[in-house]
């Protein structure tokens, strides 16, 4: 199963770190963009091949200190076609290095148009005699606003092709709890949204005892956390908020079992734009990625 080839990623690296592949225009080094625009002109294309440069670099560096990375679509969908083209050359890079996928698309939707979300993100689209693994991600977050209808048809893709979901439980956008704290026959949604995540899951276990159905769960709200740890023990936490948005290291601790196990915590600009925070421009820019990563696992480690 899809959720044990990353426990065991984590346990081979030591390290429960996800890097967010979010590149932004102003994240890319001048070396890179100007060659692209002086190849391309001021367009789509040129950007879009800066951003794969880009992540290819990053990639070289951290490849075999982490277990997962997590490719932001919107970062590429911005850029149409060339954009979408980038992100797919982006996740068959990383799986080359024999990185696990984590799709960050949050989509949600019912009937057909969930049963054609799923068969293109997760599953397989299918042209006469072929099927094809379009997006070849291995897991994907998940908006559960609409209910089941918009879950179901996804549960069902993971449980034919061994792929994952992260359902949002708890982010950690400070605004959050406009919606996913609102009572609820005397109850935060978010625990609602959390006995849900542990149902859809129960048919989905892998051998390390953890579903292939996750949760995400913000590392900016660490005592909501700490209940849905409770009301999900068989979930997986994808935690973003780490880092740039406040979280801290010793506010994760929750989110882990006894064993260590239990989350992924994810890192975006505090991995791929250190080079601007270290003022490092060249080639040698994605080095500054590297460190931080050794940084961040070394954080990690001395709290869980």
């Amino acid at each position: 199963m899809v959720i044990d080839k990353l426990i065991n990623k984590i346990k081979e690296t030591g390290n429960p770190t996800v890097v967010g592949l979010d590149p932004r225009l102003d994240y890319i080094p001048s070396f890179i963009i100007e060659e692209k625009y002086e190849k391309y002109g001021h367009s789509l294309k040129a950007v879009a091949e800066a951003m794969y440069d880009f992540n290819k670099y990053i990639i070289d560096e951290i490849y075999d200190l982490i277990p997962a990375v997590k490719p932001q679509i919107a970062m590429y969908e911005r850029y149409g076609l060339e954009g979408i083209e980038a992100y797919l050359k982006t996740i068959e890079y990383a799986k080359e290095k024999g990185l696990i996928i984590i799709g960050d698309i949050k989509r949600s939707d019912i009937a057909s148009t969930a049963e054609a979300y799923s068969d293109g993100h997760i599953g397989r689209t299918v042209v006469k005699e072929n099927s094809f693994d379009v997006f070849k991600q291995d897991f994907i977050t998940l908006n559960p606003y609409l209910g089941s209808d918009s879950i179901v048809p996804f549960l069902e893709d993971c449980k034919k092709y061994e792929k994952g979901l992260f359902i949002l439980a708890k982010t950690s956008n400070p605004n959050s709890g406009e919606i996913q704290d609102l009572l609820v026959d005397g109850k935060p949604l978010y625990e609602k949204i959390g006995s849900l995540i542990d149902k859809w899951g129960n048919e989905l276990i892998g051998e390390n005892g953890y579903s292939e159905v996750g949760a995400v769960v913000g590392a900016t709200h660490k005592e909501q956390a700490k209940r849905l740890r409770e009301i999900m023990p068989k979930s997986f936490f994808l935690v973003p908020g780490y880092g740039a948005q406040g979280g801290k290291a010793e506010d994760l601790a929750v989110c882990f079992d006894k064993n260590g196990l239990g989350a992924i915590i994810n890192s975006s600009r505090g991995i791929i734009a250190n080079h601007i925070k270290e003022n490092i421009d060249g080639k040698d820019f994605a080095k500054a990625s590297r460190q931080a990563v050794i940084e961040m696992k070394e954080d990690l480690r001395r709290c869980i």
